[in-house]
């Protein structure tokens, strides 16, 4: 009996070591920064990551369901700053690290169009300031990719010394860092950014460019802005709501969840794929939902958390394999006798109307369908920012299945659109919305 007792301890002994020893050797692993560079090979750019190619297959997250990318197939997000309300920069990355995940970190930097003005030197200052502090407790972090300081600078702007504030941040960034790549994300890209760029900012790696629509432009506009290096696209997705047709009331077009899954897939292989020279990879917008024109145009979740066919799309683009289980297709919505999606709806206050639905699924009679109407948003926002969410209005649709709903429209005269959910019990979900004028 004691023989069987010291054994017992010896192994307990053992096993105690050991687990010690593995804890210290993955929080000294944890401690230790991941080694991220830029290298041109043959002419081909791609980044590294500790010596390994890391071809960026991302989306773009300003945290939440972030970690659900790499269940997809995808292998980094990017933020717009280094924390929110609800979660810090560093449980982020954590997050990000657990999931075998790559974050390319945000840097807020101040907008001349809401006001900053670069011209204001202690202004400039405070801000270098608070970006180093935020850049050291950040750094060393191993799922840290890089780092992307501003978002769109460039939209609306007039003042060209804002370029020469994002070099001393890279400047600063590269003192105190040293292990990442350092990059700025352009609206677009434009010779006047590009030269500028090239003749003042030496400490920026590279440039990231963001389009929607005319993303299947993109070999054109590089060439018309004079910019042959090595680039990311960090924004991306479907068409923009400046780009669709509008109604005379002047409300933009949406896209069907199923027609944004099409233009993804065309964009992504005849666009980002085809340019295997310079494209380190690209971030999908967005990785989450916002309100912005409307509740659906962006996001590829829905306010519900549902995932909608771009998802389906990204995981076969990223990993070649298409998902077992497929949301709904969301092909068309109509409102019978008042022309298609691309005319103008006009209702009478009170009337009663039938959209109709096109949906394609292996099992309609396992969809569920739910609808609302909501007047057009007033505030509008400009280059993501926040934008009010317009309230439903209760009580307007009479009933709903998955060729058709009908509804009442509002009693008083204005913009109004009708939004249509078709859902599966997988927690799918395929998206159509027709705006229409109530006289």
């Amino acid at each position: 009996m004691k023989t069987i007792n010291i054994f017992f301890l010896i192994t307990a002994l053992f096993f105690m070591a050991c687990n010690t020893e593995n804890q210290t050797g993955k929080e000294s692993m944890s401690k230790e920064p991941s080694i991220v560079e830029m290298r041109n090979v043959d002419g081909r750019y791609r980044l590294y990551v500790n010596g390994e190619e890391f071809y960026v297959k991302g989306a773009g997250c300003q945290y939440g369901a972030c970690y659900e990318i790499a269940t997809h197939g995808g292998n980094s997000f990017r933020t717009w700053s280094t924390g929110t309300d609800t979660q810090s920069g560093l449980e982020a990355l954590d997050l990000a690290w657990e999931n075998g995940l790559m974050v390319m970190m945000g840097l807020d930097v101040a907008k001349e169009r809401h006001g900053f003005d670069y011209d204001d030197e202690v202004a400039v200052e405070a801000q270098l300031a608070r970006l180093r502090e935020e850049v050291i407790e950040l750094k060393d972090h191993p799922a840290l990719l890089g780092w992307g300081i501003g978002n769109e600078l460039n939209l609306r702007y007039t003042n060209k010394r804002v370029w020469d504030a994002v070099n001393d941040i890279a400047r600063m960034i590269k003192e105190v860092d040293g292990n990442h790549v350092v990059t700025t994300m352009l609206a677009g890209i434009g010779r006047d950014e590009v030269e500028y760029i090239a003749e003042n900012c030496p400490d920026i790696d590279f440039l990231s460019i963001q389009l929607y629509g005319s993303l299947i432009n993109l070999e054109q506009r590089l060439k018309n802005a004079g910019y042959d290096g090595p680039y990311l696209v960090t924004e991306w997705g479907p068409t923009g709501h400046w780009e669709m047709p509008e109604t005379q009331w002047g409300s933009p077009i949406e896209q069907t969840s199923s027609e944004k899954a099409e233009a993804i897939k065309l964009r992504y292989q005849e666009v980002l794929l085809a340019d295997d020279t310079r494209c380190m990879g690209s971030y999908v917008f967005l990785w989450g939902q916002k309100q912005e024109r409307t509740p659906t145009w962006y996001g590829l979740f829905t306010e519900k958390g549902e995932k909608t066919e771009p998802i389906n799309i990204m995981e076969y683009l990223w990993t070649g394999n298409w998902p077992d289980i497929l949301a709904p297709r969301m092909r068309d919505i109509t409102i019978v006798g008042k022309g298609g999606r691309f005319d103008d709806v006009m209702l009478e206050a009170g009337g009663h109307y039938t959209a109709v639905l096109k949906v394609e699924h292996s099992n309609n009679g396992s969809l569920s369908v739910r609808a609302e109407i909501m007047p057009e948003p007033k505030e509008l926002s400009e280059g993501g920012d926040f934008e009010p969410r317009p309230v439903t209005i209760e009580g307007l649709i009479l009933s709903a299945s998955t060729s058709e709903v009908t509804f009442k429209a509002p009693a008083k005269k204005g913009a109004y659109r009708i939004l249509v959910y078709v859902t599966d019990e997988h927690n799918h979900a395929g998206t159509a919305n027709i705006p229409f004028w109530v006289n």
